[in-house]
């Protein structure tokens, strides 16, 4: 049989399970402190970066982008104040709250306060529902007027349909 060498099982060396109190030569230092330290002894050269900071411009809002923010064309429509009054007039008639109309209409009741106080956006489908819970016919949001093309007025009155075939009589 060949002479291999067994281990014991016994190991009566030292094993520091915790923190060594013994400071490692390649340790990087984690405080300001301690690279402090480290600069003033030689151990620790830094180097600016090429462009470093150079993204400063994506966190100052300019000149152009301030005078957007101002101006009243990003605003969104909000509901008329006749809308709002002929929704409350309704549903006071009906003897309903808010919450009442709410869980008829499937909707939640911040959403008609916001319709009865004119700050919600206006949704068509929305106003469909209170129409329908309500059994009235609510005033609807104006849209902008469009300025019409004279050469489409022509082809209209002619009875022509854009992209298709003509109007049957």
């Amino acid at each position: 049989m060949p002479n291999i060498p067994q281990p014991t099982g016994q190991d009566w060396g030292t094993v520091n399970v915790g923190r060594s109190s013994v400071a490692r030569p390649g340790a990087v230092p984690k405080t300001a402190l301690g690279v402090s330290r480290a600069k003033a002894m030689g151990l620790v050269t830094t180097e600016r970066k090429y462009g470093a900071g150079g993204n400063a411009s994506a966190h100052n809002a300019s000149v152009n982008a301030r005078k957007i923010e101002e101006s009243d064309e990003l605003k969104h429509n909000k509901v008329d104040k006749s809308l709002s009054q002929a929704i409350m007039q309704a549903r006071t008639a009906k003897k309903m709250t808010q919450k009442d109309l709410a869980t008829k209409i499937n909707e939640k009741p911040q959403v008609v306060g916001e319709y009865e106080s004119g700050k919600a956006i206006p949704n068509g489908q929305i106003i469909v529902k209170m129409e329908r819970a309500l059994g009235v016919k609510l005033p609807r949001p104006g849209k902008k007027p469009v300025q019409k093309a004279s050469a489409a007025d022509g082809a209209a009155k002619a009875g022509v349909v854009r992209g298709g075939p003509p109007k049957r009589r």
